[in-house]
């Protein structure tokens, strides 16, 4: 499993928090001190608990599970969006679409909405309409993929979510939460941590900040998908070698 560097860390400015008239005090185990009216965040307790967090998703991965980033802020949106689609996961990086999780039938219908539209194109049915329901149906279609696109292929509720920034997600960790999905997230110091199940103290305003953490994280789901495929091909080689067995067997009789 990836580790944690509090050095990388350190360097890519995780350690930075908010203003220490905004904190919140729940978050007082994760801060080492305060600096210029900034409260800095202990990277060692950071490190533990990247790598607490890291090693479920690559637990949850390697058995096949998926998981959702949501990430809707200016400096998270690309960041987030990078690593989720390398890792083949779902992500929101719009809008967050009320219900998403707990009325997941209705959006689930909004995707295939999406989906009978592409249908409409290659079949041809969509030349028969005209010019004006042509464009009402492109402007469906072109607001569908920005705010659904990226879980177009998401066809249940995910096993778990992440999510940075936790205050501004906020619908988004309640909604996983009342469904019992765990929760994992960067949590700054302006945020309450009991929110979450796997608590990742850290700066959540910074793109570089968000990439490092990304970085380690992604890395440890790729660890739990490459697991993943090693087992499926291992299952199937036990199983083909149980078949040639009893063929065998068959053969002698």
């Amino acid at each position: 499993m990836a580790k944690a560097n509090v050095k990388d860390l350190l360097e890519a400015g995780v350690h930075f928090g908010h203003m220490t008239r905004k904190w919140n005090p729940n978050m007082a185990p994760y801060i080492f001190m305060e600096k210029n009216g900034i409260h800095i965040v202990d990277l060692h307790k950071t490190a533990v608990k990247l790598d607490e967090a890291c090693n479920a998703l690559e637990k949850l991965t390697s058995a096949g599970k998926k998981v959702l980033f949501v990430a809707t802020k200016k400096q998270a949106k690309e960041v987030v969006a990078k690593h989720a689609a390398e890792l083949n996961m779902p992500y929101i990086t719009e809008r967050w679409p009320g219900g998403m999780l707990t009325n997941f039938v209705t959006i689930r219908k909004a995707v295939k909405k999406m989906n009978s539209i592409d249908k409409m194109k290659k079949d041809g049915t969509f030349e028969t309409l005209s010019k004006k329901e042509r464009l009402q149906v492109d402007r469906q279609r072109a607001n569908l993929e920005k705010n659904l696109g990226s879980i177009s292929d998401m066809v249940r509720l995910p096993s778990a979510i992440f999510v940075v920034d936790i205050m501004r997600e906020h619908i988004a960790v309640t909604e996983a939460k009342k469904l019992g999905i765990p929760v994992f997230g960067i949590v700054d110091t302006n945020s309450d941590p009991r929110k979450v199940d796997f608590v990742i103290p850290g700066n959540d305003d910074a793109s570089k900040s968000i990439d490092m953490i990304l970085n380690i994280v992604s890395d440890s789901i790729k660890e739990g998908q490459t697991q993943r495929k090693a087992d499926k091909e291992k299952s199937k080689e036990e199983g083909e070698v149980i078949s040639a067995d009893k063929d065998a067997d068959f053969d002698a009789e």
